[in-house]
């Protein structure tokens, strides 16, 4: 059986984190932390002698072992805000450095800000470090030839190439990461768009279902109360009768109103999905509550419905119900109505005309109201039927009639669905 040992690398990979961390939590802490142990290291170096081992002239001063050893370590406090800045004077130091013979290792603290130009700086400014760390190897390689290839210039090329792709892997992985987070804060705003949308549709689906429902119930029970008050005094049969119609109309339209705002009701989507939307088999219903209402309607149907979509069918409904509530508003005492549906191989075309003179006085200023209205594509009436008929790429018509005689006519073509054999 194969011993499984949990390996160092989870632990690693947590205290990167947390180094990170606290890195971009207090920059100016950590530059502190770091520049200070650097500049220790170096100083330990210079005063211990160790320095004399490598190098070329073994009898430099103290004291510019120590200034140099400085020069080279606590300039590393601004590398992240002045790169460039830092790398020139430590570049002038490692002249010194090179010049002298000391060689101080400190030197090579030039990589910790070559990798902070490959982490933060455009690629082309890796060259220009490059270009400002050759003069001392140069001069050292002059002042001192032996062995200064092998000893000084192959080593610290090494150097310089891993540290630059270092930072330029570095740089690369943080550039990733950091476009899959505005990717995914995208996705979100668009997440959060697309809801926006869907629920700005829900809210103008439902004013669209709620205005053509109260608003053609309540043109029938208007007309109902009207005529059931001006029958009262001369025949009371008529009067009960217009208030059974009332009545009758009006939980129709509480019925429906119900239907329509439990889709809102989270807990009751079931009973929503039982109500049957209204359909063309319904239309004998609307007619005949409009004809109630004491507006006398025709209807003729030409050709087969067929296997119309319950979409449509709906389209259609809602159609002529908002055409025969607006000839109920606006048509006068006098009006009459027809309804023409024709079912053909192209579609189904409705035409609504009516004879209705408007109810204002004077000349026709209820049908300079119902024309003003469509010029301006006013009124949610008008703007709920062109919706509906632009969901199923129809056409739609609405508009008066020349005089005289006049009236007004509303003409709907929808054509046939693809998908409908």
């Amino acid at each position: 059986m194969t011993d499984i040992r949990p390996t160092s690398t989870p632990h690693l990979q947590r205290l990167t984190r947390r180094v990170r961390a606290f890195d971009r939590r207090r920059p100016l802490a950590w530059d502190l932390l770091l520049t200070a142990f650097l500049a220790v290291a170096a100083c330990t170096d210079a005063a211990n002698g160790g320095w004399r081992t490598v190098a070329p002239e073994p009898g430099v001063p103290q004291a510019l072992v120590v200034a140099m050893s400085l020069g080279l370590s606590l300039p590393l406090l601004l590398r992240r805000r002045h790169p460039l800045a830092v790398l020139a004077f430590m570049t002038a130091v490692g002249l010194v450095n090179s010049a002298s013979g000391a060689m101080l290792q400190a030197s090579m603290l030039q990589l910790v800000v070559v990798f902070h130009i490959a982490l933060r700086l455009p690629l082309r400014t890796l060259g220009t470090a490059g270009a400002m760390m050759a003069p001392p190897l140069v001069v050292g390689a002059v002042r001192f030839p032996e062995d200064s290839w092998d000893t000084q210039i192959v080593p610290f090329l090494w150097a310089y190439a891993l540290v630059a792709l270092l930072g330029i892997a570095i740089r690369s992985r943080q550039d990733y990461t950091q476009s899959l987070v505005e990717r995914a804060r995208r996705l979100e705003v668009e997440r959060d768009q697309q809801a926006q949308l869907a629920t700005a549709a829900e809210r103008t689906r439902i004013a669209r279902e709620m205005h053509d429902i109260i608003g053609h119930n309540l043109s029938v029970i208007t007309g109902l109360a009207d005529g059931g008050s001006y029958a009262a005094a001369k025949s009371p049969e008529r009067a009960a009768q217009a208030l059974e119609a009332i009545g009758s109309t009006s939980r129709q339209a509480l019925s429906e109103l119900r239907r329509l705002l439990d889709v809102l009701n989270d807990e009751g989507p079931a009973a929503a999905e039982l109500a049957p939307q209204p359909a063309l088999s319904d239309l004998d219903q609307l007619i005949d509550g409009v004809r109630a209402a004491g507006l006398p309607v025709r209807r003729t149907v030409r050709g087969a419905p067929g296997t119309l979509p319950a979409g449509r069918q709906l389209a259609v409904y809602r159609v002529i119900q908002e055409a025969l509530t607006n000839t109920l508003k606006h048509g006068g005492p006098d009006a009459t109505a027809t309804v023409d549906i024709g079912y053909g191989p192209e579609g189904v075309t409705v035409e609504v005309t009516d004879t209705g003179v408007g109810v204002g006085a004077g000349a026709g200023v209820g049908a300079r109201d119902r024309e003003n209205r469509a010029k301006s594509g006013g009124g949610r009436g008008l703007t709920g039927m062109r919706e509906r008929t632009s969901l199923y790429d129809g056409t739609l018509e609405a508009g008066p009639l020349p005089r005289p005689p006049g009236g007004w006519r509303v003409h709907l073509h929808l054509p046939k669905d693809s998908e409908t054999p």
